[in-house]
């Protein structure tokens, strides 16, 4: 696009609306940073856009509700403020595309990952009455080889969101991206995709196979964002134990840790989503042992029944889960650790049950997520047998998530008297004063939060020592 052509546009305005997990969030700001080098202006109100880019979700069934929800949303706002148009992105129109656009009219456009890099003439042309067709869905995984370490040589012209690709030849700003947000932390992708087969799970289909990202890409981003203010790094990916093994070195992750928490002005760095199949001693003694790197281990057990989770295609049981978080508090005996289950899979016994609470009674996890079962398009255990039925899925998921807030505020009264260090994120200078941050146990946005008390002129972003004085739920209090 010429130089003229842009100065005499009107001014273009975009607000991104990102559902789902931080892996999205990242995607987003991908996608923002995109727009923004194309002449886009960034607006945090939909109201105020030209187009909304609606991020969607499409893991379970209140995912896609949600997405599907807040698309309506947007879509009402047509006619009535300056929004003209709203344009689905996103893991559920990857997912669903085309279909979802029949069914979806209040969408413009619904696009898949392989328009995220000419993402402005695509809007453009829906701004002027010629979108581009719907997405057409499709195996992703069928677009790499099989062979994790032949997919490196292939990836040239597959999309991976939040991967930092060019849009071109020629060479541009190292990092794309632009912060839709002032938070004192960021989530960083280090990995896409996933090569794992779990029966009740369909994220591979539509986010392919796995991927990992070059160290150098990634420490480069890191930089980048310590640059903007970011004091905490949350690593992300769809299984982080199987970074590097496409790159010829399942160990990278233990090397690249060290150099992440050396970049200057990353006072943590937080890894996400291990599975617990997949833990090697030598990566716990890396996490414990590297200065930032947060004592924080978010661990996939999604069950505790042996017979199973051999019937999710899933590893390991009780015990070796017992095992491995011992060996984890070995190390790190204040270690925070949250994991999510799944209750009312097909087959599903009272004894599977027992054994869960029998498991999560002895684990003292800090959070748990329980889910209810739900069949996924696409995926193994929606042609199971032995499906439960709504109501029993039901009452198995409030007996546990009733056990769960027992054992979780439990853990956390144990945290009393502990000295923490706590990332100031909400400094409420209108109200009271409030102080409210996360301890280096705790996770971003689901995995609870510290108050603190006693502590005026701490500002956002500041990083504090203070004492657990006591609980609400599985929220810390702290001075």
């Amino acid at each position: 696009m010429s130089s003229a052509t842009e100065t005499s546009r009107p001014q273009r305005t975009v607000a991104l609306v990102t559902l789902g997990c931080s892996r999205n969030e990242v995607d987003s700001e991908e996608l923002a940073g995109r727009l923004a080098s194309e002449g886009w202006q960034l607006v945090d109100d939909a109201g105020e856009a030209d187009v909304a880019v609606v991020n969607t979700c499409g893991f379970v069934e209140q995912a896609k509700k949600d997405s599907i929800d807040a698309l309506l949303e947007a879509g009402d706002l047509k006619g009535s403020a300056r929004t003209k148009a709203v344009v689905a992105v996103g893991c559920l129109a990857e997912r669903y595309g085309n279909q979802l656009a029949d069914q979806l009219p209040e969408a413009d456009a619904v696009l898949g990952f392989d328009s995220y890099q000419d993402m402005s003439a695509n809007l453009q042309a829906v701004l002027d009455g010629h979108a581009p067709a719907a997405h057409t869905p499709r195996d992703r995984r069928t677009l790499l080889p099989i062979a994790p370490v032949a997919r490196q040589e292939r990836i040239e012209g597959i999309a991976l969101p939040g991967h930092q690709q060019p849009a071109g030849p020629a060479s541009g700003p190292p990092v794309v991206r632009a912060r839709l947000d002032g938070r004192p932390w960021a989530p960083l992708k280090i990995a896409s995709g996933c090569d794992r087969r779990c029966a009740f799970c369909a994220i591979p289909m539509f986010r392919g196979s796995f991927v990992s990202r070059r160290p150098h890409e990634i420490l480069e981003e890191a930089r980048w964002l310590a640059e903007r203010g970011v004091k905490e790094v949350f690593l992300v990916s769809e299984n982080t134990t199987s970074y590097g093994k496409d790159l010829g070195d399942l160990r990278l992750l233990e090397k690249m840790l060290p150099e992440l928490a050396a970049v200057d002005g990353i006072e943590r760095v937080r890894v996400s989503y291990l599975q617990p199949a997949e833990i090697r001693p030598d990566l716990l003694d890396v996490m414990a042992g590297t200065p930032g790197v947060v004592p924080y281990f978010d661990i996939s057990f999604q069950h505790a029944s042996g017979p199973l989770l051999r019937r999710m295609r899933r590893f390991g049981d009780r015990e070796s889960f017992l095992s491995l978080l011992e060996q984890v508090r070995t190390r790190l005996p204040r270690a925070g650790i949250r994991s999510n289950v799944i209750v009312g899979f097909p087959g599903e016994t009272e004894d599977d049950v027992a054994e869960l609470t029998d498991f999560l009674d002895a684990a003292r996890l800090d959070v748990v997520g329980v889910f209810g079962y739900s069949d996924e398009d696409g995926t193994e255990a929606e042609g199971y047998g032995q499906k439960l039925d709504q109501a029993t899925i039901a009452e198995r998921v409030t007996e546990v998530t009733d056990l769960v807030e027992q054992l979780t505020a439990q853990r956390a009264e144990e945290r009393i008297g502990e000295t923490v260090s706590v990332l100031v994120e909400e400094v409420d200078a209108d109200g009271d004063g409030e102080v409210v941050g996360r301890a280096e146990q705790q996770g971003p946005d689901v995995d609870g939060v510290t108050i603190l008390t006693g502590m005026p002129g701490v500002a956002v972003g500041e990083i504090v020592t203070a004492t657990v004085v006591g609980t609400e739920g599985v929220d810390l209090v702290a001075s």
